[in-house]
């Protein structure tokens, strides 16, 4: 499946509010050129009274629900739509990553279709998900390493130097 369609259509919602949330876990790692798959889209926002109000505005934009599954113990909320699968999780904070704004330093902008997503380094989704020790993430970590080393090893083959982008966040 193509995900161009779900992203540009989650980059207008997040425009329309201007709500600034960066892509994480194996889609941001995927559009790093991992060869992982998922079926959902997590995103890291800065929690503050006027983004949760955003949350609830993307949430009407995408003509999606939205929860939060896991009140008690998550920051976790799910924007979902049932009739075509769309299912997003947006978090303020994740295993290993200390600052959003810190992450968002590291991150990089990718066009989908015109729009602008901002992704996490893929050195940063990797240390979340060794930080996190979960067993799904735990899964992909050697293809997502791998990844990194290939893409390191092209660059310092094309330049030279070592890339910076790609420095874990504290």
């Amino acid at each position: 499946m193509d995900a161009t369609p779900r992203l540009a259509e989650i980059a207008d919602a997040f425009a329309a509010v201007q709500l600034e949330a960066i892509l994480i876990g194996n889609a941001g790692a995927a559009l790093h050129g991992a060869p992982v798959t998922t079926l959902d889209f997590d995103f890291l926002y800065q929690t503050s009274p006027a983004n949760l109000a955003k949350l609830q505005k993307v949430a009407d934009l995408l003509a999606a629900q939205i929860t939060q599954p896991f009140p008690t113990i998550s920051s976790l909320y799910r924007i979902l739509r049932q009739d075509s699968s769309l299912q997003i999780d947006l978090v303020s904070q994740i295993h290993g990553i200390t600052s959003f704004n810190r992450l968002r330093s590291n991150a990089c902008r990718l066009d989908i279709s015109g729009r602008t997503i901002l992704v996490a380094s893929l050195a940063d989704i990797i240390k979340s998900k060794k930080e996190a020790n979960r067993p799904q993430d735990l899964a992909v970590l050697h293809v997502l390493q791998r990844t990194l080393e290939e893409q390191e090893a092209t660059q310092t083959h094309q330049t030279g130097t070592r890339p910076r982008s790609d420095a874990p966040s504290e």
